[in-house]
């Protein structure tokens, strides 16, 4: 299976006291598919939190990239 479909990009929009900054991640994309809200995957997937973290007290925004982005 390659990248393309085995991930999915997700762009993370954090606040940082007044700051904001961004950050592209790569997404399994059975995670994404097994929840109805992409906040739940990045918050409840054992898939999600093996490899990655989000402090989403931080967290402003979250958003699927489309494959022109």
């Amino acid at each position: 299976m390659s990248r393309a479909s085995a991930t999915v990009t997700v762009r993370l929009l954090f606040a940082d006291q007044g700051e904001f900054h961004r950050e592209t991640v790569h997404l399994p994309r059975t995670s994404l598919e097994s929840h109805d809200r992409l906040i739940d995957a990045l918050r409840e997937d054992p898939a999600v939190l093996s490899s990655l973290y989000v402090d989403v007290e931080r967290l402003s925004s979250a958003w699927v990239v489309g494959d022109e982005d």
